[in-house]
């Protein structure tokens, strides 16, 4: 069969509007996950230097648990968040659901930064930090699932991977600008002036970069309703179970793979040069911050790579690299900062592929009136299953194992389920040739 997941269709005449709407359609979905996920993920690199301030314990590594379970617990609101969100996507426009989700994650970090210390508040500031995550966890749950909903309406057939490299180019800086800003606070203060009050300055800069975000998003044309046959379902999470289980059940696949893979490197690979290897916080922090940043710049050419060899070819040799790179990769980390941080690299450019493919692809893999949920849901399902649980569960395997490389297992067991999920997808005619216009 013709394959169109591989985008190598013919292309189209293509009108000047639709070039700016297409545009504008990536950069406001890129702009807003960039903020989306600098919120989100500044818990997960602060998280050493948190843990004692809402967790004392006298074993450190307890109080590391700790920390990194809440941000695991953050995700297990993100599937009500797609369910929520998803529903007024796919109701009411995609439109107003990302600015929706923008909103609300930009109170919530405004509010993570203004938290009372359990010296302060005793079991509240904890209670309070496990509230204030659940709310990012759940304004998260509606990003990625409309961004790239959203940016894959708006983009023509032959360059759906080049224009929904945007989504995973905002998701990965994100985590770079909060490793830069975690890094740059880090530099400037002492341990004394990081523990008391540092910490929360880069929390607090949530204000001016959602008000910016919100300003790029008003400016976008809606795409819900445009070419559907019917008005909305009523319940679009119960229409997905019923009419596309299969696509669900792939989709939550791919992102477990996109996500248990990734989130190793943007999640943990901090904590593990830090605590496993004894390396110094800031030098480290700006190691991630330059890995991630690579890697983020690199997703518009891994969109028009994706577009020109085929998503699923791109997405494939991605996954094959994380299970045959990671474990050598971590092996050679502690001779020294350098061959950590080139070990690091190679380990991360595979999620250009990953994250490339897997935003071009899940949305193609619903019908237009339950898209948004559909996404949203198979996405948030993957993460909650793997990707919040990937820093916890890597210093949880270091701890009892007492092997520093036991991470790689994991990476490794996730891309394998990628491959199946990408080879469940592979097989499926028609959608290749009736769903993804």
């Amino acid at each position: 069969m013709t394959d169109q997941l591989t985008g190598s269709a013919a292309t189209t005449a293509w009108r000047t509007e639709d070039r700016i709407r297409a545009r504008r359609a990536a950069i406001a979905g890129g702009v807003g996950t960039l903020i989306e996920y600098y919120d989100f993920s500044l818990y997960g690199y602060l998280a050493i230097v948190m843990a004692p301030l809402f967790f004392p314990s006298s074993d450190p590594a307890i109080a590391l648990l700790s920390a990194l379970a809440v941000f695991g617990t953050a995700y297990l609101m993100r599937p009500l968040g797609g369910i929520v969100f998803g529903h007024i996507g796919d109701r009411l426009g995609r439109k107003k659901a990302l600015l929706a989700t923008l909103v609300c994650m930009g109170l919530g970090s405004m509010a993570m930064g203004f938290l009372p210390t359990h010296a302060q508040a005793g079991i509240w500031a904890t209670v309070l930090l496990v509230v204030v995550r659940m709310v990012q966890g759940f304004s998260a749950g509606g990003e990625v699932g409309g961004s790239a909903t959203f940016i894959s309406e708006s983009a023509p057939r032959h360059l759906k991977a080049t224009y929904g490299a945007f989504t995973p180019l905002g998701s990965t800086m994100g985590f770079a600008m909060a490793a830069a800003v975690a890094g740059t606070v880090s530099a400037l203060t002492t341990d004394a002036q990081l523990e008391s009050w540092g910490w929360r300055v880069p929390f607090l800069l949530a204000l001016p970069l959602t008000l910016l975000c919100l300003w790029a998003r008003t400016r976008v044309e809606e795409t819900h309703g445009e070419d559907a046959d019917s008005g909305p379902v009523q319940a679009p999470v119960v229409a997905v179970f019923r009419r596309q289980p299969l696509a669900l059940l792939q989709s939550v696949g791919i992102s477990l793979a996109c996500n248990g893979t990734a989130y190793i490197g943007l999640t943990y690979m901090s904590i593990h040069l830090m605590k496993s290897l004894g390396y110094e916080r800031t030098p480290v922090y700006w190691i991630a911050t330059a890995v991630i940043g690579v890697v983020a710049l690199a997703m518009p050419l891994g969109g028009m790579l994706a577009d020109r060899i085929g998503r699923l070819r791109f997405t494939v040799i991605s996954l094959a690299g994380f299970a045959i790179i990671t474990y050598p990769a971590m092996a050679v980390m502690h001779h020294s900062l350098w061959i950590a941080a080139i070990a690091y690299l190679l380990i991360m450019v595979n999620t250009v592929g990953t994250q490339v493919g897997s935003y071009t692809l899940m949305p193609l893999l619903f019908d237009k009136d339950v898209r948004f949920t559909g996404v949203a849901m198979g996405w948030n399902l993957g993460v909650v299953i793997a990707g919040g649980t990937a820093p916890f569960v890597a210093v949880w395997l270091v701890e009892k194992t007492g092997n520093v490389l036991s991470p790689a297992v994991f990476v490794i067991v996730a891309a394998v389920i990628g491959l199946i999920s990408v080879a469940g997808v592979a097989r499926r005619s028609k959608v290749a040739q009736e769903q993804l216009g």
